[in-house]
């Protein structure tokens, strides 16, 4: 069945995040986006027993700067999964392709380098209704979404054991 609501979740899913750290970096550009997003992602952080305290949230100018701001909170900080809020609208130029681009492979860069989850919450559409409908509008809230991510992917890496090798 094809998802048509980014919110779309069984709760009973979602793994406590109950004594985890979370940090949120989202960009100030299109803040009618990216603000939508991050309530989204704190509201289900909390919902699954996040504490305040343990919810870290950064704003950077831009959706480009994710990447710098995901690879520095992970070297200083002890949080268990950083989630990359954006929102990059497809303009007249070919600057909406680069920045995309550029932030997709660098959070993944960052994640696998610091070997702790990055979440890409970043909205590449055509149109700003197509984001609006995805922050919150018709779609869900992508921010909903990363939250969901990143509770599972603690989950996950804390359910792995470590193997000594021969």
């Amino acid at each position: 069945m094809k998802k048509t609501n980014l919110s779309d979740h069984d709760p009973s899913t979602v793994p406590s995040g109950e004594g985890k750290r979370f940090a949120i970096v989202a960009a100030e550009w299109n803040p009618e986006v990216t603000d939508a997003m991050l309530q989204g992602a704190v509201d289900t952080l909390r919902e699954h027993h996040v504490s305040e305290e343990d919810i870290r949230v950064y704003r950077v100018p831009g959706t480009f700067e994710l990447t710098t701001a995901a690879d520095t909170i992970l070297r200083r900080t002890t949080v268990d999964a950083v989630i990359c809020i954006g929102c990059v609208i497809q303009g007249e130029t070919r600057h909406f392709e680069f920045i995309c681009q550029a932030v997709s492979q660098g959070l993944t860069n960052v994640s696998l380098q610091r070997g702790r989850p990055v979440i890409f919450s970043v909205l590449t559409t055509d149109t700003m209704q197509q984001a609006l409908d995805r922050a919150g509008g018709r779609h869900g809230n992508k921010g909903v979404e990363g939250a969901v991510a990143a509770l599972k992917m603690v989950a996950l890496a804390d359910s792995i054991e470590y193997e000594i090798p021969f």
